[in-house]
């Protein structure tokens, strides 16, 4: 079990736009620690959610931690515009289909204020985030292949977590473990044993009755893991 603070990250894809504010209200007065913002532009990710100017009216409604994932292609000519709106944390992706160069945006995130994430798909392997490791504050874990959410958590990915764990604890960094895809409060047992701090919840918060409780569940469940 993870021994740094347990985050729960509502992610707004799962919430009802049509009553957003209403729903971050309750989201952000249930407990919430951050609020997760999904970009897609339809070229890295299959699906197209929304851009700067959805962050930006988040960014009104609230002073919370807005951790924001770009999962796009280009992220090095987009985070300006995202920092702008006012994202606190920015995650960009290693594949070599997001078309950058990593090390320079993650210098560029760095310089602009902002804490600074990298992710890998399922189908990465772990050795690509590797050498960036020491340059970053969260390390994010995708548990299901981006791009859409509901999709079923793939407990394989917790060798990743376990690894990412090792040489955060090796390397001396401090960088949070994020797990993103299928959370529920099963899945949150699992990944936080696997050493995970920050859990990324779209569809087990924003489609709960009470979410409040929802999200108490995620952060202390005592459900006992999946067995690998």
């Amino acid at each position: 079990m993870t021994s740094r603070p347990i985050l729960i990250a509502p992610s707004i894809l799962a919430a009802d736009f049509a009553h957003l504010a209403d729903d971050l209200e309750r989201v952000l007065a249930g407990g919430a620690d951050w609020l997760h913002l999904d970009i897609m532009d339809g070229q890295f990710v299959d699906n197209i959610s929304f851009g700067p100017g959805l962050v930006k009216t988040v960014r009104g409604l609230t002073s919370v931690p807005l951790d924001v994932h770009l999962m796009i292609e280009r992220a090095d000519h987009y985070v300006p515009r995202f920092v702008a709106a006012g994202a606190n944390s920015i995650t960009v992706h290693v594949e070599p289909e997001a078309k950058h160069d990593v090390a320079k945006t993650l210098r560029l995130i760095r310089e602009s204020g902002c804490r600074v994430g990298l992710t890998l798909n399922p189908a990465t392997p772990f050795a690509a985030v590797e050498p960036h490791l020491p340059k970053i504050d969260l390390l994010l874990i995708m548990t299901v292949h981006p791009g859409f959410g509901g999709q079923s958590f793939r407990p394989e990915m917790m060798e990743k977590v376990r690894r990412a764990t090792e040489l955060c604890d090796s390397l001396g960094t401090h960088y949070d473990i994020e797990v993103d895809g299928g959370i529920n409060p099963e899945t949150a047992h699992l990944s936080l044993e696997n050493g995970a701090n920050v859990l990324v919840a779209g569809t087990s918060v924003f489609q709960a009755d009470d979410y409040a409780a929802a999200i108490r569940t995620l952060r202390g469940s005592t459900l006992k893991p999946t067995i690998l």
